[in-house]
């Protein structure tokens, strides 16, 4: 079973393009559904993520946020895909 991951983003954020360019090269090594959301189209969204974007959650799991560590969100993702199979 493929993991969720949730990525929380708004425009004009350099650190969330760098957060999404990591993820889709991890996602060429590993398979999982990826949802994009724009936290611009909701205000309880841009109250909840608005200092932290962007916020990446793995199957409800909050994998990382702000400056995103690629090793660690490989390593996190690789984990809960393996919990899956298990």
């Amino acid at each position: 079973m493929k993991s969720k991951v949730t990525f929380y983003t708004r425009s004009r954020c350099p650190l969330c393009d760098k957060a999404k360019a990591d993820l889709l090269e991890i996602r060429e090594a590993i398979s999982f559904e990826l949802e994009e959301i724009d936290i611009a189209s909701s205000d309880k969204l841009t109250e909840e993520y608005g200092l932290m974007i962007p916020v990446i959650l793995v199957d409800g799991i909050e994998a990382g946020y702000g400056i995103i560590d690629k090793q660690y969100l490989y390593s996190f993702i690789k984990e809960k895909q393996s919990n899956h199979i298990s």
